[in-house]
């Protein structure tokens, strides 16, 4: 029982995390119908800022109090991710939002593999220790054990998630979204400006991004240029998992997917007879994608995607 809490606990933190990035997929897709496939090196952009920024900080400004330094690198991390997230709509995608569907979902790809290589130009190709600025002491729950880096990912989370579903339903800019997505022609007509809500939609998913990417990368310790592609990969499943474009689907999805790994991560080795240890999780992933596809290809709470007229 101990070592089931403990694994419950470490997928609720990882779910956390999907749900975080899941979200900027499903509320893109919700919106346009498109997939930013480039949603995940917007996460890792976002880590690496916060780990230049916190290097810097440290050198500049010795004795400042860790948790200072985190925040004001989420925060400026977080700056940095929306004006990226802002520039990618503008450039590559809104272009081509009237063209055949298989352009933009190349062209995210695209995107992608171009964001992987800047940042391996201007970070380098190695692996950067990420510092811990949070006491270590461990807190027990138990039998099980949670760090206050995990402790902090639970409740930014929770925080983020509380402040989206006030935006979304009870803002001027929430009830923009809600009728941009239904039909962006009716809401122009009724004085919504289409574009600048879409442009407004990928800066909070780059928000969201980059915090999931300095909470990544903090809990694991470590960050480097390709860090965003498995998280935005496994996080995409969550969205699928949740059914995609419903904004409670993808942190049901990404919470649930999160806590199958874990669970499947620590008892793997006695399912399987050794055969698949704990480093064969990530197609745990996958493997709940292809039967949730099979069984119900709209997801856990179904699809919502509006009827274009």
């Amino acid at each position: 029982m101990d070592i089931l809490l403990q694994q419950i606990i470490n997928g609720l933190v990882l779910g956390s995390m999907y749900a975080l990035i899941a979200l900027g997929y499903t509320m893109v897709y919700g919106i346009i119908n498109l997939i930013n496939f480039a949603h995940g090196e917007v996460l890792m952009v976002g880590a690496l800022t916060s780990w230049s920024v916190i290097g810097l900080m440290q050198q500049s400004m010795p004795g400042t109090p860790g948790w200072l330094i985190l925040l004001l690198a989420l925060i400026i991390a977080c700056v940095v991710a929306a004006a990226l997230n802002f520039v990618i709509e503008k450039v590559a995608y809104r272009p081509l939002r009237n063209s055949p569907k298989l352009a933009p979902l190349i062209t995210a790809i695209g995107v992608s593999i171009l964001l992987q290589t800047l940042a391996m130009i201007i970070w380098k190709p190695t692996n950067k220790a990420y510092p811990n600025l949070l006491p270590t002491t461990p807190i027990h729950l138990g039998g099980a054990v949670i760090s206050p880096t995990q402790v902090m990912i639970l409740s930014v989370t929770a925080i983020c998630l509380a402040i989206l579903t006030w935006l979304v339903n009870y803002t001027k800019l929430g009830r923009a979204m809600r009728a941009t997505a239904e039909n962006p022609r009716v809401a122009a007509l009724m004085g919504i400006r289409p574009d600048m809500v879409i442009s407004a939609t990928f800066i909070i998913g780059a928000v969201l991004a980059a915090v999931a990417g300095v909470m990544y990368a903090s809990n694991y310790g470590i960050a480097q240029h390709a860090m965003g592609f498995i998280p935005g990969l496994k996080a995409f499943t969550a969205a699928v998992f949740g059914g995609i474009g419903n904004l409670a689907g993808a942190v049901v999805g990404g919470i649930l997917l999160g806590v199958i790994e874990a669970i499947g991560s620590g008892y793997l080795g006695a399912l399987t007879g050794d055969v698949l240890g704990s480093q064969y999780s990530d197609i745990i992933a996958f493997v709940v994608l292809i039967i949730m596809l099979t069984l119900r290809p709209s997801g856990l709470l179904g699809e919502r995607v509006a009827d274009r007229a």
